[in-house]
């Protein structure tokens, strides 16, 4: 059985970031828009890793 290489896990950013961005937006009026933009963040940053990890899983 071939032994499979662990992949890095982006999801909690996702999750962080929508938390994040709802206090943020809470505070300063918007939660809405906090959580959209803290989305958009945390999807950016679970991508990036995403990427990163394939890379490097395929050297």
């Amino acid at each position: 059985m071939a032994t499979k290489t662990p992949s890095a896990a982006g999801g909690a950013f996702i999750a962080l970031a929508i938390l994040i961005g709802a206090i943020a937006g809470g505070v300063s009026g918007q939660p809405t828009i906090g959580v959209l933009a803290g989305a958009a963040a945390g999807t950016v940053l679970a991508v990036l890793i995403w990427l990163q990890d394939r890379k490097r899983i395929n050297r």
